[in-house]
């Protein structure tokens, strides 16, 4: 809109230019050498930009250091933590660094008036793949076609049958897909179009009712995969010869995409790349199939559930504790979540990030302690739970 405004004004004055008189072009003329800067001027500029710059570089090394402090004693108080759980030592208020993260509030960087002015160039855009994307990953790599659900209703009942079976209960399925799927997202729902409106983007490739990355769904084919065989193989087993054949095909295709899966260590980075291939989007069309999909979107959240266990957390994490867990990654979010009650309205969430992730969540910055997060939270889900796919998610859920 700027760079079109900019030229508009140009063509203006080329017209206005055009149809003066002489004088007035020579007036115009005379006026716009008077007023460009001269030598003296410039000088002058240049002292007062080296003043302003020697200011901004003063407080920006001022603020730097504070942050690289601030998030050290960050890094060590969490190091710290995690040995006291260990040793199975009691966690106090003096583990966790109780200040909010230093804000740079010094002026703004200075223009050097001796530079060519120039306009920025916009920043290349970033393409996101979306749900055709992976369907047509996954016909060209595998050759598969996800089966997907006749209707949206019959996605929820078989995602409610997957999660019950697997230990998940009825508040935290529903209150986690409220939350991170709107309360009314469908099974193919991407992160940047959960409203259909005008001008929306596809943001990440975050789909589905959990709001599974591609890394995600590569990494849960290469550590669950084999469960994932295991549980189709009984479900063949008691099916006609005509599905269970149809079945049958797909958990060949599923064998395919886990070995590629496993063909790197089992590392997050590893992962991800193997995610911006094309296989690994065909791998992310998976979470479109009416038997696979549900227990990838299962699977993201039981995961968490047995890290819990697994850490001796004693009973049934709160939708809003699991969905920390969910948000964060299981280590940072246990940590969270593990707090004592008593601290919650007293420790910054900033305890729990890494500086860069802090930074780049306005959500966790608003909300800046944890009790204030986690009721943020807990009043997105209670709104987000009224709306109809929430309603119906609920009634999926066998009694």
């Amino acid at each position: 809109m700027a760079k079109r405004t900019y030229l508009l004004e140009l063509l203006l004055g080329a017209l206005i230019l055009t149809s003066q008189s002489l004088p007035v072009r020579l007036a115009i003329a005379e006026q716009s050498t008077k007023t460009a800067p001269s030598a003296t001027d410039l000088a002058s500029a240049m002292v007062q930009y080296q003043k302003s710059l020697a200011e901004y570089t003063k407080a920006q090394e001022a603020y730097e250091a504070a942050a690289t402090t601030y998030w050290k004693s960050i890094d060590e108080k969490r190091q710290a933590r995690n040995a006291k759980r260990a040793n199975k030592t009691p966690v106090i208020i003096d583990d966790y660094v109780l200040t909010q993260p230093p804000v740079y509030s010094g002026p703004p960087k200075p223009h050097n008036p001796a530079a060519p002015s120039q306009q920025t160039p916009p920043a290349p855009a970033i393409v996101v793949p979306v749900v055709a994307d992976f369907l047509a990953a996954a016909k060209q790599e595998f050759n598969f076609i996800p089966e997907q659900p006749q209707s949206e209703i019959e996605f929820k009942r078989a995602y409610a049958k997957a999660a019950s079976a697997a230990g998940l209960t009825k508040d935290q399925v529903v209150r986690i897909y409220g939350f991170e799927a709107t309360g009314n997202g469908t099974y193919d729902v991407q992160a940047g179009l959960e409203y259909h409106k005008p001008g929306e983007h596809a943001v990440t490739t975050a789909l589905g009712y959990n709001q599974l990355l591609a890394t995600n769904s590569v990494e849960l084919m290469a550590e669950f995969g084999d469960q994932f065989v295991m549980t189709l193989n009984a479900r063949s087993a008691q099916l006609s010869d005509q599905a269970k054949q149809s079945l049958r095909t797909k958990i060949a295709v599923l064998q395919a995409m886990i070995d590629f899966s496993k063909s790197v260590p089992d590392d997050w980075s590893q992962h991800q790349v193997l995610a911006g291939t094309p296989k690994g989007l065909g791998i992310h069309a998976m979470n479109l199939d009416l038997d696979v999909g549900p227990l990838l979107q299962t699977q993201n959240l039981v995961e968490s559930v047995l890290f819990a266990r697994a850490k001796g957390y004693p009973g049934t994490l709160s939708a809003a504790e699991l969905e920390m867990m969910n948000l964060m990654g299981d280590g940072s979010g246990f940590d969270l979540i593990t707090m004592p009650l008593a601290l919650r309205s007293q420790v910054p969430t900033s305890n729990f990030f890494q500086q860069g992730g802090y930074e780049d969540n306005p959500v966790v910055q608003r909300n800046n302690v944890v009790s204030s997060l986690l009721a943020a939270t807990n009043a997105e889900m209670d709104e987000e739970i009224k709306k109809q796919g929430a309603l119906d998610l609920a009634a999926a859920f066998p009694n």
